[in-house]
């Protein structure tokens, strides 16, 4: 698959305008186009990033990377995913990142996901659902999520996310109706932010292949 997520993350290099501040996300796939960004980086203005890993490959580059407070909403952001459904709507998480990734996506103007093709499904919940949660609030999260959902909350111990809080990851999801789970999840105390990309789903989808397939 390492081939199509490098095709997945080149094609993108065409939504990058001269001048652009680019938000970059995180990931396998999003590795490609950073160093695939790094061949045009003299076309650009700087980039936004939403992990410290990715502003580490960002920096060994020589690329700029900007605070969001500085740099005003954005005109692309590209990031991976690791689940797509037929109407653009994502879960992402799996690299621990979603609550960084969430806030540039909301501020961009134009989200463009970059995927190989194993991340296409038809029902979003076969990849378990990524949750960011306050530490202090993790049982209690993990009890309003089993009440919630009906699927099995995990903590994935071990896992510190960039800004100091833990993830839980609900496992035997169906998500029928993403855009209610997101907002209902969102309202329970300690919850950070939910992987759940519906209500700010991805404006394009690259799937990953020769040649690859926008969606």
């Amino acid at each position: 698959m390492s081939e199509a997520k490098r095709l997945a993350g080149e094609k993108a290099i065409d939504y990058v305008e001269d001048g652009m501040i680019v938000g970059v996300g995180t990931g396998s796939t999003v590795a490609f186009f950073i160093d695939a960004l790094a061949r045009i980086k003299h076309r650009i203005a700087g980039t936004v990033s939403s992990s410290e890993q990715s502003t580490q490959r960002l920096q060994s580059h020589g690329i700029e990377v900007m605070d969001l407070n500085t740099t005003g909403p954005l005109s692309l952001y590209v990031d991976g995913a690791d689940e797509c459904d037929p109407h653009k709507r994502l879960i992402k998480g799996g690299g621990a990142a979603l609550t960084r990734e969430k806030i540039i996506a909301e501020a961009s103007a134009r989200f463009i996901c970059i995927v190989d093709p194993a991340k296409r499904v038809d029902v979003l919940g076969r990849f378990p659902l990524p949750v960011e949660v306050v530490p202090m609030a993790r049982s209690l999260v993990a009890r309003e999520l089993l009440a919630m959902t009906g699927g099995q909350p995990v903590w994935r111990q071990g896992t510190t996310t960039d800004n100091g809080n833990w993830i839980l990851d609900i496992h035997g999801l169906a998500i029928t109706d993403p855009v209610a789970m997101e907002s209902a999840i969102n309202q329970i105390p300690g919850v950070v932010s939910v992987g759940l990309f519906a209500r700010r789903a991805a404006d394009v989808v690259i799937v990953g292949g020769e040649p690859p397939i926008v969606l």
